[in-house]
């Protein structure tokens, strides 16, 4: 404490106060009543050096708080429920330390995440480069046979495509999850909407010969970006298309109410086993019942859409009946 400049400056003026006022009262009034002065200045310059050097004490407790606090120490608890102005900065710090806290673990959460994430993409990724690199190989041969040659060609600029698509919705998936898409609130009729949704998938349904059935009131709306949410019905209806088989059926539904508008996809596939139900939303997911080709991050990427414009989706599946997603817009945010 003695360091400090300003206590040092301090003592010397109380110091010479208290030595003046007992000169002082020699002269003026009698050697008794400067001593009575001298010991109540000594006093009080004692009870204030006490006081300051306790401050200063409680002072350097909250800096050690501090750096420990820098060094990623975030357990220890400086609280104080005494009145005054030394409490109320504890109790500031220490909610400070409590934000740093959150902030921290959420940072371990993200690092946590995207390594989890570089995992994964680096496993879907791994399967067609290698399926490449064995097919460009070949195809250099010089006596490959023109038939082998055409279906070796097909098969990359089918990987490479699988590629884009999984790059491309990761992507989306990115910018979903940091916050920076900013979704459009349009009143968009339903039959816009479901009608965008199919264009995508018109062809494989005619491929597999699936029926189709689309149902609702035509003053139904949704309060939705019309481009983002068609993107996650695409993936639902490729989904449905995927395990439904041929001459299967898909029926779509829409309804209206004061609360939200809801919207139904239905399908007769062979439906989803129950242990997978909970899980079919999570990233790079695979039930037992998918597709070779399937890599898990559609139906992902639909459940993030629809979350982020205060939605909300459930699954319902029986195996050998099929499949229904049930997906509702609120109104309002609840």
């Amino acid at each position: 404490m003695m360091r400090n400049r300003e206590i040092q400056v301090l003592l010397i003026i109380l110091t010479s106060i208290c030595l003046t006022s007992t000169v002082l009262a020699i002269f003026f009034f009698s050697l008794p009543v400067a001593l009575y002065i001298f010991l109540t200045k000594t006093i009080f310059v004692i009870v204030f050096f006490y006081f300051t050097k306790w401050r200063y004490r409680e002072i350097e407790k909250l800096s050690n708080y501090l750096r420990k606090i820098t060094n990623g120490d975030y357990n220890l608890d400086i609280r104080d429920n005494v009145e005054g102005e030394l409490s109320i900065l504890k109790n500031d710090i220490y909610k400070v330390t409590l934000m740093l806290s959150e902030q921290s673990s959420y940072l371990q959460q993200d690092k946590v995440r995207l390594t989890n994430a570089i995992s994964d993409i680096s496993h879907q990724l791994k399967t067609p480069l290698t399926s490449m690199m064995v097919m460009a190989d070949l195809l250099s041969h010089p006596n490959l046979d023109v038939a082998k040659r055409k279906e070796f060609t097909h098969n990359i600029q089918a990987q490479l495509e699988r590629i884009e698509w999984l790059v491309t919705s990761l992507l989306k998936l990115a910018k979903i999850d940091a916050d920076i898409v900013q979704f459009k609130k349009d009143s968009v009729p339903a039959n816009v909407l479901v009608q965008k949704a199919l264009q995508s998938v018109l062809i494989p349904m005619d491929i597999k010969q699936v029926s189709l059935k689309v149902s609702g009131d035509d003053d139904v709306s949704f309060l939705v970006d019309l481009n983002w949410t068609s993107e996650a019905l695409i993936n639902i209806l490729k989904n449905c298309i995927e395990h439904t088989g041929e001459g299967g059926s898909i029926s779509i539904s829409f309804v209206e109410n004061t609360l939200y508008t809801e919207l139904k996809i239905q399908d007769s596939g062979k439906g989803i086993l129950k242990e997978d139900l909970p899980y079919i939303f999570k990233r790079f997911y695979k039930g037992k019942n998918a597709g070779e080709e399937s890599v898990g991050i559609g139906l992902a990427l639909s459940y993030s859409i629809i979350k982020s414009q205060q939605g909300d989706i459930e699954v319902k599946s029986e195996i050998g009946v099929g499949t229904t997603f049930l997906i509702k817009f609120y109104k309002q945010i609840i």
